[in-house]
């Protein structure tokens, strides 16, 4: 009789903890979160679990779906604002996907060329030989990683339309869409843009010194960005 009594018990805490690994899986885990409007239509019943973290859902669902390769890809998220169609809203979703892709990868340059390194900094802003770096940094960078940024594949997209209400906090009463989608990107595609900009920042280093220093920041970029993917 006790050991019916603990096989019940195991029963109901294995059930318990299941639907929390579903959760990325199938809904936005943000959903308990206050929000300042109401969904009226979606082109789903469940908002989904990538648009909170396309690395998450990937390597989760990965184990199931055989489609899904986080071996070969990385995926990424992109939601609009508010938008007044949902035509408008998913063509700017699709269209910016490179564009927000690109900008990650950057951040990622930047900070990691703003840390010190060895004690000193990549990028001194009260060295005059460094302006070069810095302006293409500053004008460049964004641009050079886009650029070569080919081939995302569309996998996955969700709309709503949502009524935005005074009396949930919102600004004014209205209505609008929002779409979302989630992107695949091959790693080599990754890794050539993070080759170029080494190349780019390579000709515009004034001396070996900088060079070295360079070098070891975006390798130490190059890592972290694989860390926060999962990869």
């Amino acid at each position: 009789m006790k050991m019916n009594v603990l096989m019940i018990l195991m029963l109901i805490v294995s059930c318990a903890r299941s639907p929390q690994k579903r959760e990325l899986e199938d809904k936005d885990q943000s959903r308990t979160i206050k929000k300042d409007y109401i969904v009226r239509d979606a082109s789903s019943s469940l908002r989904p679990g990538w648009i909170v973290s396309a690395t998450d859902w990937a390597h989760l669902r990965a184990k199931k779906d055989k489609t899904i390769d986080t071996a070969t890809f990385r995926y990424f998220s992109f939601e609009t604002e508010p938008r007044t169609s949902r035509e408008m809203a998913c063509n700017l979703a699709k269209a910016n996907v490179r564009a927000d892709v690109a900008s990650e990868i950057t951040t990622f340059i930047q900070k990691t060329l703003a840390e010190t390194t060895e004690g000193q900094t990549s990028i001194d802003p009260e060295n005059p030989e460094t302006l070069p770096l810095r302006s293409f940094v500053q004008n460049e960078l964004i641009e050079k990683v886009q650029a070569v940024l080919t081939g995302a594949s569309i996998e996955k997209t969700y709309w709503e339309l949502r009524q935005y209400q005074q009396a949930l906090g919102a600004a004014r009463d209205y209505r609008a869409f929002t779409c979302a989608v989630l992107v695949r990107m091959s790693h080599e595609i990754i890794q050539r843009s993070l080759d170029q900009v080494r190349r780019e920042m390579m000709n515009r280093a004034s001396n070996e010194d900088l060079k070295q220093n360079i070098e070891k920041a975006l390798e130490k970029a190059d890592e972290d960005f694989k860390n926060l993917r999962g990869v």
